[in-house]
């Protein structure tokens, strides 16, 4: 028993260590956030500067917890350092296909297994770095923010330095546009949005209004969205529902020091011409990523 055993755990480590160095090799290196700071510095009327140079730090810590994590297990498994209970942990995690928990400490929140959360962050690297080589973008992947509510705020505070307007009387109307829309440059005021997923329902493409989802499918992906800054008493009135905005499907958080929920983003007034009841029985939510 005592040889096959053996081979039974090498045969786990060995594992382990080529799935480490498939994500070691995956994972782009830190972003330079002193370099992005003077490309992108503090300013009065553009507040985007400030909020990707944030994510990227935000993003930064949990790429080091990832990479350091990751050497760390190899170097066990060679008998180079000792196989700490954390690490044991994260060779067991990695094995099973799962998210270990010292990730989690410093993650996003995410329900998706262990590959699909990896491509997901890289994704999320890719678009910061894109974002500080090529310029603001047109459109904003919301989902792949780590704080999404910086982001909400940026651009309701450059709105309201623009108009030199106090940004508590300010909030959100919600446009979902077109498919065939230019979005070769950015609206006037606000943000077009992407990335965001409907549960309990679809979007109907041709009404232009929330509908009821297609037989055996779960999700609808949303089209783009125009956030539109405005004062509260000009948001025009109109046939809506009040759609909450979650990070993940599992729909509840804590409340986070920043006295945000790690998981709940915003509601978003979007068109419908059902009573707003009807979506609530539904379960209507949109998602910001799916489980798989």
């Amino acid at each position: 028993i005592a040889p096959v055993l053996e081979e039974a755990v090498v045969s786990t480590q060995s594992t382990g260590y080529e799935v480490a160095e498939g994500i070691i090799t995956k994972l782009p290196k830190d972003f330079d956030t002193e370099a992005a700071l003077r490309k992108y510095p503090t300013e009065y009327k553009q507040s985007m500067n400030t909020v990707l140079v944030q994510e990227m730090g935000r993003f930064n810590v949990l790429t080091e917890c990832v990479r350091t994590s990751l050497i760390n297990l190899q170097k066990a498994i060679k008998g180079l350092v000792v196989m700490s209970s954390e690490l044991e942990d994260v060779t067991a995690a990695v094995i099973n296909g799962k998210i270990p928990g010292m990730w989690m400490a410093k993650s996003y929140p995410s329900l998706k297994p262990l590959g699909s959360y990896v491509n997901d962050l890289v994704m999320r690297l890719k678009f910061l770095q894109d974002w500080c080589d090529d310029g603001v973008p047109n459109i904003f992947w919301v989902s792949g923010f780590y704080f999404t509510q910086a982001f909400i705020t940026g651009v309701k505070q450059n709105y309201a330095r623009k108009y030199t307007i106090p940004i508590d009387t300010l909030s959100f109307d919600y446009e979902v546009m077109r498919e065939d829309l230019d979005t070769s440059k950015p609206p006037d005021d606000g943000a077009y949005i992407n990335g965001l997923f409907v549960d309990g329902a679809r979007w109907c493409r041709e009404k232009m209004v929330l509908a009821e989802s297609t037989p055996k499918v779960l999700f609808d992906t949303m089209p783009m969205i125009w956030m539109k800054p405005m004062k509260k008493l000009d948001i025009p009135d109109r046939s809506i529902y009040w759609c909450p905005v979650y990070k993940t499907s599992e729909r509840r958080g804590t409340l986070s020091t920043t006295g945000h929920s790690t998981n709940f983003v915003i509601d978003m007034r979007i068109a419908s011409d059902k009573p707003e009841m009807h979506w609530v029985l539904r379960g209507l939510a949109l998602l910001c990523q799916l489980d798989d």
